[in-house]
């Protein structure tokens, strides 16, 4: 079923990648450009086109410009929260973005500097990334619904120059305000002073002012705007932190120059996207979807790309994805599965999808968890366009597996991701590192060296870059998920074999959740498990053991728990069930066996170990484990 041009492709690029990556870079433009390809002085830490120079935020802007194409939209912002649309073209985002680069260069932001961004959807949000990136310096940018705990691990990590934040976010039932937790993260942080610079929205109690920080529009109107500087392509652009197993957010670092290719490329060859056409990747910049697809990816290449704030439901009803797309002659919806079946959900029969002409879309993307056969049904038949599963990681940046659109339509298949793209050396590999028959389920890892546009390194920390994703299988990135390969090739992904869950397309860790449950003084030991969620994908439960002699009423308990984990964690991890246990089941060496907790609450077979403590404390758990229903 895999055709032969998918196969020349995927197999050049196995087998001569300095070809394959050189003629890619051919499609961005470059201040000096690259000779070679792959650099592996340093492995196991890779980098491409070491000798290359250039400016990812000129390549996503002022070139469009320079071509002649300065009148085309470039960002269309649509606030379904504010009933307002707004237009920039290529030449008034380019104006705006070397504006605020200006503005961030007089708060003393150079190259290799990190500025941390912490907005809502607003077009602000790109513009503070894109100048950041014209400056040479380096982005992180931190979702919104992330608590002042988690804010503040991340700038003591990134140590920035400067914050660049918003008045606050605006979800269907009330407004999140951001100030107060801005200035909380920075005490907690031990930077109480670092300059931010505010966005001012309508409705918020807390201002610029009353922190004595400064005004986005006061320091606009001061600027100069400064032009693209010029850095190395293995200089970085951005760290985006995701979830550690040890509670610590790790800092995924991504470069200029193979962060530029590997986009560009898969603009054109897996969402078959050109100049002009229009891309919506329903996400938020604060995750890394929301960095590939909305912001540099379609940029990359000369596309318009919709900036939407809202929600699949609610805003007003069922039918909001739809109007986007007919209000804006979408051509390609990149989505999560959580948003496919809250819409169903609310509208099992797609009858307000009837109101609509969604006629300009061509293909419907979906990622961030697993696309269940059910949602991908509805989808297809509703919509009538191929619905097209595919599967990556923020650590990757772009799509291990996917159905190539631009390079080949393959055939699709219901629950898979399809195939490996170029670059991916994908394995299915047993416990101790050796490949698996086809159809058989094993750990999913990528040989070495990842392709352009992955993770170079962790922030600051290559040695856990090394132990986090390297040494678990000689010579292989270990991607952390399970799953097996057909006979036809196509990949089909199962699930995490981590502590990571994916909680409507938000990966978070269930280890930093008992981190913040174990710090209750009733508790003597705790586990969080993810269970599978008919509208989430996985939703965490978590189960606690008090400790001998206290006495305290569990409802009580199961209200300041989960009181504890939105305020440390915050309200992205739906943390709504906990219940008292006697005991956890474990191991004779003390590891707790969350994955069979975890079947025994899913209804799946399960296999009580061997090496278990005591069976008894199985028996105990059925009752409390299945259902396990969330509290509200």
């Amino acid at each position: 079923m895999v055709t032969k041009r998918y196969q020349d492709s995927y197999a050049q690029s196995l087998e001569n990648p300095e070809d394959f990556w050189l003629d890619a870079a051919g499609k961005i433009s470059w201040s000096v450009p690259p000779r070679r390809a792959l650099d592996s002085s340093r492995a196991p830490l890779y980098s491409w086109f070491p000798d290359g120079v250039l400016n990812t935020s000129y390549n996503a802007l002022d070139r469009h410009v320079e071509a002649g194409r300065g009148g085309q939209d470039a960002l269309i912002y649509d606030s379904a929260m504010l009933g307002i649309q707004r237009r920039f073209s290529y030449a008034e985002l380019t104006e705006l973005v070397a504006r605020f680069a200006g503005v961030l260069r007089g708060r003393g932001v150079g190259k290799g500097d990190r500025v941390v961004i912490y907005m809502p959807m607003i077009p602000e949000a790109a513009i503070a990334m894109l100048a950041t990136a014209r400056l040479g310096a380096v982005h992180s940018v931190v979702f919104g619904g992330f608590a002042p705990k988690e804010l503040a691990a991340r700038i003591r990590d990134a140590a920035p120059a400067v914050v660049v934040t918003a008045s606050g976010g605006i979800e269907p039932s009330r407004r999140i305000e951001y100030l107060p937790a801005v200035e909380e993260a920075l005490r907690l942080a031990g930077t109480p002073t670092l300059p931010v610079i505010v966005t001012a929205r309508d409705g918020f109690a807390s201002s610029a002012s009353d922190h004595g920080w400064l005004d986005w529009e006061t320091e606009m109107a001061a600027a100069e705007p400064a032009a693209p500087v010029d850095v190395k392509a293995t200089d970085p652009l951005y760290i985006l932190y995701t979830s550690g197993t040890t509670g610590t957010p790790k800092g995924v670092v991504r470069d200029n120059g193979g962060h530029a290719v590997a986009l560009s490329w898969t603009l054109e060859s897996i969402y078959d996207i050109s100049p002009g056409d229009v891309m919506w990747t329903a996400s938020d910049v604060g995750w890394v979807v929301g960095h590939s697809y909305i912001v540099y990816g379609p940029l990359l290449a000369g596309a318009t790309t919709v900036l939407y704030e809202g929600k699949p439901v609610g805003t007003p009803d069922a039918g909001a994805f739809w109007r986007v797309i007919r209000d804006h002659k979408v051509n390609v919806l990149f989505t999560a599965p959580t948003a496919l079946r809250a819409i169903r959900k609310a509208d099992p029969d797609a009858k307000l999808l009837r109101d609509y002409d969604i006629s300009s879309l061509r293909t419907l993307f979906a990622a961030g968890e697993r696309l269940d056969t059910d949602t991908f049904h509805w989808a297809s038949k509703s919509l009538n366009v191929p619905v097209v599963d595919h599967w990556w990681q923020t650590e990757t940046g772009w799509a291990i597996c996917a159905n190539p659109r631009g390079l080949e339509e393959l055939p699709i298949k219901a629950g898979s991701p399809s195939v490996p793209m170029p670059g991916f050396k994908l394995n299915i590999v047993d416990g101790l590192g050796e490949d698996v028959e086809p159809g058989t389920e094993g750990n999913i890892v990528l040989g070495l060296p990842l392709p352009p546009g992955t993770l170079t390194t962790l922030w600051g920390d290559d040695d856990r870059f090394i132990s986090s994703y390297l040494q678990a299988f000689d010579g292989y990135y270990a991607t952390g998920d399970s799953g097996y390969r057909d006979g036809d090739g196509y990949v089909f992904v199962m699930g995490r074999t981590d502590d990571i869950i994916n909680v409507a397309g938000h990966r978070l860790s269930t280890g930093a959740m008992e981190q913040v449950i174990g710090q209750h003084p009733a508790v003597a030991e705790c586990a969080v498990i993810g269970l599978a969620d008919p509208l989430k994908g996985q939703r965490p439960s978590g189960y606690v053991v008090l400790k001998s002699g206290v006495e305290v009423a569990e409802d009580v308990l199961v209200k300041d728990l989960i009181a504890l984990v939105r305020r440390d964690i915050g309200a992205v991890a739906d943390f709504k069930h906990v219940a008292v246990v006697d005991a956890l089941p474990k191991t004779r060496s003390g590891k707790i066996l969350r994955k069979t907790m975890r079947q025994i609450a899913d209804g799946e077979e399960y296999v009580v170990p061997s090496t278990i403590e005591d069976a008894g404390v199985i028996d105990q758990l059925i009752g409390t484990l299945r259902p396990a229903t969330p509290r509200n």
